[in-house]
């Protein structure tokens, strides 16, 4: 038998504490975490709705460091735990050859909406009447499985319009500018203040053939207003971020993005915190339009009226 080299540590929690863990394991593993839920089929036509909690995964090497990482990551766990109980972490030694089967197999396509799929990049689709959006789940946060990515997807499925343009700021994987092209949109701005989204949205552009679509930088609201990148204003501005980083963008002009008769999609909201989310983008001179939710997540969507 192959000797073990891999160790897999994963936690099943609720969507409130997915994005934190996965956040923590990222610290510590190799290659990534990966994020998954059940699947259940409501009916023949069903092509799979996801339901349940949420298990995030890692792999950690197992060499001379394995017990000191493994220390470390229930240190940090711990600390997480303290604003929110955490069940223990379960450990399972995989072996050398198998260990990228074992990482892959927790993902399946995923539906959102009405007319997109999320698919991992190494699958492909046989038929299906949805568009496929292709994304490496290694690489950054935004594969499709959080319940804030997917409300926001449904929304850029619901209001994006052919041949628009778009900006996505924090932009993570590059799932909300990918599916907008795929979808019909013009271009694309997508910025990340982390080296690895960037790079992680152009490998993600590049195996969905939009790469040439899109600008992708790194940078933020100010970089944008600045006039660092080509669009300074577009009809629809994606944010998938949290909601304290939402109301501060908007202190750094995150309103002056949308042009007039244009859209503000926001996600990665709590429910509890969406009245102050309203309260910034009001103050701003943006028009409420649109709350949708999933759980306990929220999004949405504001307009800049046409003076």
């Amino acid at each position: 038998m192959a000797e073990a080299r891999w160790l897999e540590v994963s936690l099943l929690v609720n969507d409130e504490l997915a994005e934190a863990v996965a956040e923590v394991l990222d610290r510590y593993v190799s290659q990534g975490v990966v994020m998954t839920r059940e699947v259940k089929f409501n009916d023949a036509e069903d092509e799979g709705t996801p339901f349940g909690p949420v298990r995030v995964y890692g792999y950690i090497v197992i060499d001379e460091n394995v017990e000191e990482t493994r220390q470390k990551l229930e240190e940090a766990l711990w600390h997480l735990g303290q604003i929110q109980p955490l069940p223990k972490p379960e450990y399972r030694p995989i072996e050398d050859q198998d260990w990228m089967t074992a990482w892959k197999e927790h993902y399946r396509p995923i539906p959102i909406g009405e007319r997109l799929m999320i698919l991992p990049i190494w699958l492909t689709m046989d038929s299906s009447d949805r568009i496929a959006v292709k994304i490496d789940p290694s690489m950054a946060f935004g594969t499709g499985t959080h319940p804030t990515t997917q409300l926001c997807l449904a929304m850029v499925e619901k209001f994006v319009k052919p041949h628009q343009r778009i900006i996505d700021v924090g932009c993570g994987s590059g799932i909300l500018s990918i599916a907008a092209l795929l979808l019909g949109a013009r271009l694309a701005l997508a910025v990340d203040i982390d080296p690895a989204s960037v790079r992680s949205t152009q490998e993600n552009a590049s195996a969905n053939g939009v790469l040439d679509q899109m600008e992708i930088g790194l940078g933020s609201v100010a970089e944008i207003l600045r006039g660092q990148f080509t669009m300074r204003q577009a009809p629809v501005v994606l944010a998938n971020i949290l909601a304290p980083v939402i109301i501060r963008l908007f202190d750094a002009g995150l309103a002056e993005l949308v042009q007039p008769g244009g859209l503000l999609i926001l996600s990665g909201i709590l429910l509890e915190q969406a009245p102050a989310v309203i309260d910034a983008g009001l103050a701003q001179g943006l028009v409420f339009m649109e709350q949708v939710s999933m759980g306990d997540w929220v999004a949405l969507v504001l307009a800049n009226p046409i003076s």
